[in-house]
C-alpha cells in the first residue's frame, strides 16, 4: 500500500482518532490545531480526551515518526496529499450547526495549496457543506482540488475500534479520481464501501445518528409504559433484538442520550428540516421525550423520600456514557442542576470525568468523592446514572452498608432486581418489575417525608 502524506485540521476527539488511525496504516500524518498548549501537550504524550487505547495508538506512531503534531496549517497543507478537516461545529443557540471554524479552516486551506489534493470533511455538517468548502478552497486557490465529504461514525468509550474496525466507510463525492484513492486508503479496513455524492454523504451522518437516538428515545418509552403494566423492558428488549431487522443494539432502557453528538445532531437535523419548510415532527418528539427522560430520577427520589431538601443524595457517573470522560449534554448534568434546586446535597463520583464535570457544575451543596462508596456513604440514597463496569463490581452488600437509607436508583439498568432486594436495597430501575421479599427479609423503612 502506498504511504501517503496526510494533515488533519482539529486535534480534538475526531482528529486524534483519525490522525493515530491512518497512522497505523502506515501513513505519515500531522494533526494541526491552533491551541498550542494542546499541541504541547500531545508533543510530550499527554492526551488530552479520555479514550481506551487511544493514547498507547498516539505513543506507538509518534515513536515511529508517523505522527506528529503542529500548530500552524500551512506546511502541513503543502506536504499533504490529502487534507482531513475536523474542527468542531458547535450549535448555535438556533440549534443549527456553527460553520464558522469550517469556513475559516477551508480559507486557510486555500491559501495553503500547492497542487492537486484531496479535501475531506469529516467532521458533522449540514447538508450542502461540502460545496461550501470547495467555494471557500476555490477563492484562494486556482488550481485543481476535490471536496469530498467522508463521514465519521465513531461511538466515544470504543472509538479506536470503530475506526480501525468500521461497519462502513461512505465516500460522498462526483470524483471518480478522489474515490478511487479514497477506497485505496481505506482498503486495509476491510469494510464495506459506500461511494455516493457528497450531500447524500452528509445526510446519512445526521440520518444514522438521529435513527439511533429515535431507537434510544423508543425503549424509553416502552420502559415508562412497561411500568404502568408490570413487563419487563429488559426482557422486551431481549424479544425485540432477536428480530434481525431490530437487532439489540441501542435498545438500553434508561435515562435518556446525551454526549456531543446525538443532541447537537438531531437538533440540528431539525433545524435543516425547518430552512426548508418541512416540520420533522418526529424528531422534535424525540428531542422532547429525551429531555423529559433525564428527570425520571428525580421523579423516583421523590416518590421514595418526599421533599429533598436536606436530603444527600450519592451520584455514581457524571459522564454521558462509560469509557469516557464526556459530559456534554450528560442526563447527570440535568439531573444534578434539579436536584440541587431542590435543596439536595450531591455526593458525585465518576471514574473520569469528575474534573470536567466540576468545571460545569461547581455547586455549594456539592461534595466531590473519591471513590463510588465514599459517594454512598452517609447518603439517604443513591442514584447510579453512568453504567460504568467498574460499578458493578461493587458488591450490593457494601453498598446496602454505606447507605443511610438502603434506597438505589438504578437509572442505567446496571444490577439484577433480585440480587439488589436480596442485599436488603430499596431497589428502584428503570422499566423493570422488582420482586417482592417477605418483610422479614428487608430492614424496616421509613415512611416518606412530607
Amino acid at each position: 500500500m502506498p504511504v501517503r502524506d496526510m494533515a488533519i485540521i482539529g486535534a480534538g476527539y475526531v482528529g486524534l482518532v483519525a490522525g493515530a488511525c491512518y497512522a497505523e496504516l502506515g501513513n505519515r500524518v500531522v494533526c494541526v490545531d491552533s491551541d498550542e498548549e494542546k499541541i504541547a501537550r500531545l508533543r510530550r504524550g499527554e492526551v488530552p480526551i479520555y479514550e481506551p487505547d487511544l493514547p498507547q495508538l498516539i505513543a506507538r506512531n509518534a515513536e515511529a515518526g508517523r505522527l506528529a503534531f503542529a500548530a500552524a496549517a500551512g506546511p502541513a497543507v503543502e506536504k499533504a496529499d490529502i487534507v482531513v478537516i475536523a474542527v468542531g461545529t458547535p450549535p448555535l443557540p438556533s440549534g443549527e450547526a456553527d460553520l464558522r471554524s469550517i469556513e475559516k479552516t477551508a480559507r486557510e486551506i486555500g491559501a495553503s495549496m500547492n497542487g492537486y489534493k484531496i479535501v475531506c470533511i469529516k467532521s458533522t455538517v449540514p447538508v450542502g457543506t461540502a460545496e461550501k468548502v470547495e467555494r471557500w478552497i476555490a477563492e484562494r486557490y486556482a488550481g485543481g482540488f476535490d471536496v469530498v465529504s467522508l463521514p465519521e461514525f465513531l461511538r466515544e468509550g470504543s472509538a479506536v475500534a470503530d475506526a480501525l474496525r468500521p461497519d462502513r466507510i461512505v465516500i460522498g463525492t462526483s470524483s471518480e479520481r478522489a474515490a478511487a484513492e479514497l477506497a485505496a486508503l481505506h482498503e486495509p479496513l476491510a469494510a464495506p464501501l459506500c461511494v455516493t455524492d457528497a450531500r447524500s454523504a452528509e445526510m446519512t451522518k445526521y440520518a444514522s445518528n438521529a435513527f439511533l437516538a429515535t431507537k434510544i428515545t423508543f425503549i424509553n418509552e416502552i420502559a415508562n409504559l412497561c411500568e404502568k403494566v408490570g413487563a419487563d423492558v429488559a426482557e422486551v428488549a431481549r424479544g425485540m433484538g432477536l428480530d434481525r431487522r431490530i437487532g439489540s443494539s441501542f435498545l438500553r432502557a434508561g435515562i435518556g442520550y446525551g454526549g456531543s453528538c446525538f443532541p447537537k445532531d438531531t437538533n440540528a437535523l431539525v433545524q435543516l428540516a425547518g430552512s426548508v419548510e418541512y416540520d420533522f415532527r418526529l424528531l422534535k418528539a424525540v428531542i422532547e421525550v429525551n429531555r423529559e427522560q433525564r428527570l425520571v430520577v428525580v421523579d423516583k427520589l421523590q416518590n421514595a423520600l418526599g421533599s429533598l431538601r436536606g436530603r444527600r443524595i450519592g451520584i455514581w457517573g457524571l459522564s454521558f456514557k462509560p469509557n469516557t470522560d464526556d459530559v456534554r449534554e450528560a442526563p447527570a448534568l440535568a439531573i444534578a442542576e434539579r436536584l440541587a434546586e431542590l435543596g439536595a446535597e450531591l455526593r458525585l463520583y465518576d471514574p473520569a470525568a469528575q474534573r470536567r464535570f466540576r468545571e460545569v457544575f461547581d455547586h455549594p451543596f456539592a461534595v466531590w468523592c473519591e471513590s463510588a462508596l465514599e459517594a454512598a456513604r452517609g447518603s439517604d440514597a443513591l442514584c447510579l446514572l453512568t453504567e460504568w463496569p467498574a460499578f458493578a463490581d461493587i458488591p450490593l452488600a457494601e453498598i446496602r452498608a454505606a447507605l443511610d437509607r438502603p434506597l438505589l436508583i438504578d437509572g442505567r439498568n446496571l444490577f439484577d432486581p433480585r440480587e439488589a432486594r436480596l442485599a436488603g436495597l430499596e431497589y428502584v430501575p428503570v422499566g423493570r418489575p422488582v420482586p417482592e421479599l417477605p418483610a422479614a427479609r428487608l430492614p424496616a423503612m421509613e415512611p416518606p417525608s412530607a
